[in-house]
């Protein structure tokens, strides 16, 4: 491939169909490939660049000016781990600005720099994403080099090579390695995050690849949380008595992790305990009662998508992030569609008529209406009270 890079250039996005994006390289030296996204959200790009759900995947940025808010050491969203078990890289459309935010304790790039995320900035972002949504997620490898010495046919061999996020089960990386419980309640200004009261319900996650918020957000309801490892067995689960379970968000293939994770998820259902499913963890709930999941062409990734809750006709303004989906021709009796997406009419919910068990695919921790989903925290802890 010849193609000659522009003055200045230290930063490439390269395409496994050969395009090549040309830019200035931010944040981490060196390069990563990963399926190219992109997230229409305004905020909140550092709980996006530490969402396990992005783990293989490059992040392009729809809002021009990013880094203004900074970083700081409260918003991480993953437990542990680095940019390895999150998003790869990501593209802004400027340069990050400087922090203008009194939470802030680093800068946008230097914060990238540390955690090791390839950043390109100074590209038309607004044409990759025209591009994405016409032709899906392409496979493509970002380079930052400070000298600009890219081989271009190298780094586009690369992407070629990559076989993608199809058949891959990536939530045993992002998972835990042990059990371990989590004290901490929901953001409570301006005193940081609150401390749990008295316990109300015991709660067992599967870590798939959970986020912080989703464990915040669930000891804000009254649950003293344990986390399990995504390999836990169910008879493991229910030996600790919980009165519910959430199965969590993470990246990969849902039907890829289903192989070892779907027999005891059926498990769980069984038992009667409530079960609770969010983005992964929905669309693995609903391959163990039945149903199919499916690759999407463009996924869903942003803060801004309306989703219409069949049981109440409420819409809300939620946060989502996933490229694979329930397939709502799939479902079997009896499970029932509870959510559905007015962007597009694909699924957003599920639950089962006669048991209580319930999942959604959009993230209600998130909260970007911004508390238009918490409801469903409050459900699941009004399922656990009627099972008591």
């Amino acid at each position: 491939m010849s193609r000659d890079l522009l003055p200045g250039v230290t930063g490439v996005l390269v395409l496994a169909n050969g395009t090549v994006l040309q830019g200035i390289g931010v944040g981490a030296t060196g390069e990563a490939v990963g399926e190219v996204c992109f997230n229409t959200a305004m905020t909140g790009y550092q709980e996006i660049l530490t969402d396990p759900s992005y783990m293989a995947q490059i992040v392009a940025f729809t809002f021009p000016h990013v880094g203004n808010v900074g970083t700081n050491v409260e918003d991480l969203e993953q437990m542990s781990g680095s940019a390895e078990t999150a998003a790869r890289g990501a593209i802004f459309r400027d340069l990050p600005t400087p922090p203008a935010n009194w939470r802030a304790d680093s800068d946008l790039a230097s914060w990238m720099a540390r955690r090791g995320v390839i950043g390109l900035s100074g590209v038309d972002t607004r044409a990759l994403t025209r591009s994405i949504r016409e032709h899906g997620m392409p496979h493509g490898v970002i380079a930052h080099r400070p000298d600009g010495g890219f081989d271009l046919d190298a780094l586009l061999a690369k992407a070629k090579a990559w076989s993608g996020l199809e058949g891959l089960d990536l939530a045993k990386e992002a998972s835990c390695l042990q059990p371990f419980v989590f004290e901490e309640g929901l953001w409570s200004w301006p005193d940081s995050y609150a401390k749990p009261g008295q316990p109300k319900y015991e709660v067992v996650v599967v870590d798939y690849g959970v986020k912080r918020n989703i464990l915040r957000a669930l000891t804000s309801v009254g649950a003293r949380v344990t986390v399990v490892p995504a390999s836990t067995s169910a008879e493991d689960i229910l030996a600790r008595n919980p009165d519910g379970v959430l199965l969590s968000n993470g990246p990969g293939d849902p039907a890829a992790t289903g192989v070892y994770a779907v027999p005891e998820i059926r498990k769980l259902v069984d038992s009667g305990r409530p079960v609770f499913g969010i983005c992964l963890g929905h669309q693995m709930l609903a391959l163990a009662l039945g149903a199919t999941t499916v690759k999407m062409d463009q996924g869903h990734h942003g803060a801004n998508h309306p989703v219409k809750d069949l049981t109440t006709g409420k819409v809300e303004i939620v946060s989502m992030n996933h490229g694979f989906t329930v397939d709502r021709d799939s479902l079997p009796e009896p499970l029932t569609e509870t959510h559905v997406s007015l962007f597009d009419g694909t699924n957003a919910g599920l639950a089962l008529k006669d048991r209580p068990v319930f999942s959604i695919q959009h993230h209600p921790e998130a909260s970007p209406g911004p508390t238009d989903s918490l409801y469903l925290f409050e459900r699941f802890a009004g399922l656990m009270d009627r099972a008591k």
